[in-house]
């Protein structure tokens, strides 16, 4: 009776009956019933496979009742139970609580056992258990194991220790293609796109040939960077290599090439796609948008719906971004109306920034200001920032320093909004005010922000800040850029003095903006660059009035385009004309 219950043969009747029922909970219970009766109710072989069934279901709590009744459950048992529960982000935690079980029955856990529970750990971002695993992974002999490593590496990856995720990587003797891609993934989620992207420079040195998902990571590197050539090189090398060019890589080159400013290059991978899902459709709608193509993104967006596929949350954010980018009022308030009426959408904080900016921009306050006070609860900060600088545009200071006034009482630790309310009171002339705000920013510690811009030659990457003389041409783009503006001055550019703090004196006033960091970015870039060659200059920050001023003067002198993609959005100089449509003159960062 006891081999009888213990060592059911996988091929026997009610071994049959579970693979038919499959995930199906009803047919579980029958199935299970079906086992006590015929007398292997206690048979291991068969409570493990319905033990996965059961979990793959979705009930957690009948997965633990048959956990209950299993008697001496051994490292099979248990790690089957980790993995299945390991599978579902939702079951994360029930896959620790089974590894603490097995734990605490002494029962040997496998490698499969710790990637399992490691990835689980992964999932809740839980370090201090993941740490902890960690030690037993040590203890148990697997700290060399292939696959655990990499585990580890994904673990400590998505929890930000990425010296950690390092220290593993430099100690694995054995390295695939998934392993180098889990290091360079995690770099690029954690911010790191320098370090990923100089791994990847080291994964091909060594002859470790990349696949789709190293090109996703180091795509969206590139994208954060604006690494244009780097780019390009890698969807070259996926076309020459027959990669498949499938939704995820596809999008990817979308983001990559719409955050580089190359629009038709976007969307000749867009149309290029077999497949494009909501997410490839909304890429390509915000790509148009932050590249001041608002039109093209409404058109598409209506395209997107004729073509069946239901707008997100997300869509939604991007067309409607782009349509205050452009002016498009009315569309933008039949966009918004049909997300809550026609799709059922509830619209969330960054649905509401778009609308107030998007009114604000047209000049209309007092209908964005009557529509935050519509908003049932407590406006967020980012909605009293787009109301505030559509107030600076607009030049209405009274209306402004009471925004300000919100956003000091949302957000008081936030220096940016001090630097905001000092610069609205400092343009209506209100000194005293400025001098009080300045005060309390000494008093509470603050500090704004640093502004750099970066420019992106021949693989290498070049920072700038305001001021900056480390670089080792420094006299020589000093004296091009003073070369440079002299011809803007004679050409008619007038320094916009406002963008620079109001108590300097003129003198200091042009100082400070003539060496503003995207100046001597473009400057370098000027110098360095071939005739022809497009400028791509990446800001930290927003541009202040002058800087976008004078790079439009530029453009003529130069003969070049300049792209210039801010904090927020993109701005294409050419012929002496913005992409923004001089809309995107409303910043008060100034550095």
């Amino acid at each position: 009776m006891e081999i009888k219950q213990h060592h059911k043969h996988p091929h026997s009747p009610a071994y049959n009956l579970l693979l038919q029922a499959g995930p199906r909970l009803k047919l579980l219970h029958q199935v299970h019933a079906h086992v006590i009766v015929s007398g292997y109710g206690c048979s291991r072989f068969l409570l493990t496979k319905l033990l996965n069934l059961a979990c793959a279901a979705g009930s957690i709590s009948y997965t633990r009742q048959i956990f209950l009744i299993v008697p001496n459950p051994d490292s099979f048992l248990f790690t089957s139970l980790i993995r299945s529960t390991s599978k579902f982000h939702n079951f994360s935690v029930y896959s620790l609580y089974f590894y603490t079980r097995m734990v605490l029955s002494n029962v040997a856990p496998s490698n499969y056992t710790f990637t399992s529970v490691i990835k689980s750990c992964a999932d809740l971002v839980a370090l201090r258990h993941g740490r902890i695993i960690h030690g037993h992974v040590l203890v148990n002999g697997f700290g060399s194991d292939v696959y655990v490593q990499t585990a580890l590496m994904s673990f400590y990856g998505k929890c930000g220790v990425l010296c950690n995720a390092r220290k593993v990587f430099d100690k694995m003797r054995d390295r695939s293609v998934v392993t180098w891609n889990s290091m360079i993934s995690g770099y690029e989620q954690n911010g790191f796109a320098k370090e990923a992207i100089r791994l990847f420079d080291r994964m091909k040195e060594i002859g470790v040939e990349p696949n789709s998902a190293t090109f996703v990571s180091v795509l969206s590197a590139c994208a954060h960077l604006g690494a244009f050539i780097l780019g390009c090189w890698v969807h070259e090398y996926a076309v020459g290599n027959g990669l498949d060019l499938n939704v995820v890589l596809g999008t990817s080159l979308i983001n990559m090439y719409t955050r580089c400013g190359n629009v038709s290059k976007a969307r000749e991978v867009f149309d290029s796609m077999k497949e494009r899902n909501v997410v490839a459709w909304t890429a390509m709608i915000s790509g148009y948008g932050t590249n001041g193509y608002g039109s093209q993104a409404v058109e598409l967006f209506h395209e997107m719906r004729r073509n069946g596929l239901l707008p997100n949350s997300i869509t939604f954010v991007a067309v409607l971004s782009a349509c205050a980018h452009a002016g498009l009022v009315n569309e933008g308030r039949r966009v918004f109306e049909s997300m809550r009426e026609e799709y059922r959408l509830v619209p969330e904080v960054e649905h509401h920034v778009c609308l107030v900016d998007m009114l604000g921009r047209a000049g209309l306050l007092d209908e964005a200001y009557n529509f935050i006070k519509e908003i049932h609860e407590e406006p967020a900060p980012a909605i009293w920032t787009a109301m505030l600088g559509a107030c600076k545009m607009h030049k209405n200071f009274g209306l402004g320093a009471q925004v300000a006034e919100h956003l000091l009482a949302s957000e008081p630790g936030n220096p940016a909004h001090y630097v905001i309310l000092s610069n609205i009171y400092a343009l209506a002339g209100r000194m005293d005010q400025v001098e009080m705000v300045r005060d309390n920013m000494i008093r509470k510690c603050l500090k704004k922000q640093v502004g750099y811009s970066t420019i992106d030659l021949d693989r290498k990457t070049y920072l700038f800040s305001m001021g900056d003389k480390s670089h080792t041409e420094t006299n020589e783009i000093y004296h091009y850029l003073d070369q440079l503006m002299r011809k803007c001055r004679e050409a008619g550019y007038v320094t916009v003095s406002d963008s620079v703090m109001h108590e300097l004196e003129e003198e200091e006033r042009e100082y400070a903006l003539g060496y503003h960091s995207e100046k001597l970015a473009i400057a370098f870039g000027l110098l360095k660059t071939s005739r022809g060659t497009v400028i791509r200059i990446v800001k930290n920050l927003r541009m202040c009035e002058d800087c976008h001023s004078a790079i439009k003067y530029i453009s003529v002198i130069s003969n070049r385009e300049i792209i210039v993609r801010d904090k927020l959005r993109f701005h294409h100089f050419k012929n002496g004309s913005c992409s923004c449509l001089d809309f995107g003159e409303d910043s008060f960062w100034h550095l």
